[in-house]
């Protein structure tokens, strides 16, 4: 299978995962119609824009992967389910995080959600280096994927912090979207080299 009907599927999941999120937003209740009136929902679109921050991240990532991968096998079909299972519950934690409040239960289950998305990429990773050789593009760009690990270990942090301080863990979640929100290049310049 080529991989741009893997690509295909998993850009509509991914816009269904920002629409469902963009629909749980509410507007302000029992308020009336000013400015103030948004002071009460701004947890919710604290947690929303960061939440379509994470999901811009993984489809552009995802999008850059792909781009390396020349067949799609079994394997790999599974992995980027496993992948977009997690997504999947990003709109969940979201709206948990939102509506309840920074607390430690909320802080935890959201990091734990980005934690087994992150899990999840690594493996979707290793499922298409296996497909395609320890020579493939997408083996050499990634490396030893430092980033990748430096992200899990910090995702595993800000869990571990939430039941401290919430505030730390949202920090935490915030400086690692931070670090990937440029989309990785490593893909990117990889491929370019072997056209030259």
């Amino acid at each position: 299978m080529p991989s741009s009907r893997l690509e295909a599927f998993s850009d509509g999941v991914l816009a269904i995962i920002i629409t469902i999120m963009v629909l749980e937003m509410k507007v302000p209740e029992h308020s009336a119609p000013e400015f103030s009136a948004l002071k009460e929902i701004w947890p919710v679109f604290f947690a929303y824009v960061l939440s379509f921050v994470y999901l811009g991240i993984y489809w552009n990532n995802h999008h850059h992967m792909l781009h390396a991968v020349k067949t799609v096998s079994g394997p790999v079909l599974w992995a980027n389910l496993h992948l977009l299972f997690w997504l999947s519950l990003i709109p969940f934690s979201t709206a948990w995080l939102g509506e309840a409040g920074i607390a430690e239960a909320t802080t935890a289950v959201y990091g734990g959600v980005l934690l087994m998305a992150a899990i999840a990429f690594v493996v979707l990773q290793k499922a298409i280096i296996r497909n395609e050789g320890p020579e493939s593009h997408l083996q050499v760009a990634v490396g030893k994927d430092w980033k990748g690990k430096a992200s899990l270990a910090m995702y595993a942090l800000a869990i571990g912090l939430s039941f401290v301080e919430p505030m730390f863990s949202i920090g935490i979640y915030i400086g690692v979207a931070l670090v990937w929100v440029v989309p990785d290049r490593r893909i990117e310049r990889v491929l370019l080299s072997q056209q030259e």
